[in-house]
């Protein structure tokens, strides 16, 4: 797990950089985005349903249903995944959970903190799914076995 993500928000980073890398239109429900990032599928199922509400993925019901990219990926920033699961106050608060940390009463990872923060909110903020499609397909090949070919989309 990460420092500042939850492991909802890391269960959703996958699980859209996977349909992000996947066919446009192509459907896929919990089970089979749960079995091919090995990651329960409880967790799967609730966090795609909080990315529909935020309109990230879409979903279609029934049989055949399944869950896909609802938004272009040249569209979809890594932060808007990151403000729909896990919010922004990480980028607002102290990370150790003092009160009152600020400029003037900083607390011992204030100034270090600060930097990576601002770094991380950057890139976090630059980087859409499309600009991460052809390294993502190749993660997931190569850790999970899925064979994802590296199609422009």
């Amino acid at each position: 797990m990460t420092v500042i993500f939850s492991k909802r928000c890391e269960i959703a980073l996958q699980s859209v950089l996977f349909l992000s890398a996947q066919e446009k239109g192509q459907l896929f429900n919990a089970t089979q985005i749960s079995e091919k990032l090995k990651v329960p599928k409880e967790f799967v199922s609730k966090i795609l349903q909080t990315l529909t509400s935020s309109e990230i993925v879409g979903s279609k019901k029934g049989n055949s249903g399944g869950f896909f990219l609802n938004q272009s990926a040249e569209h979809v920033r890594l932060i808007d995944i990151v403000a729909a699961i896990d919010g922004l106050d990480i980028f607002h608060r102290c990370v150790l959970g003092f009160e009152g940390c600020n400029m003037s009463e900083p607390c011992p990872v204030h100034d270090h903190w600060g930097k990576l923060r601002n770094e991380t909110y950057q890139m976090l903020s630059k980087a859409t799914l499309a600009d991460l499609r052809d390294k993502t397909i190749h993660k997931l090949n190569n850790l999970y076995d899925i064979n994802l070919l590296s199609k422009q989309s």
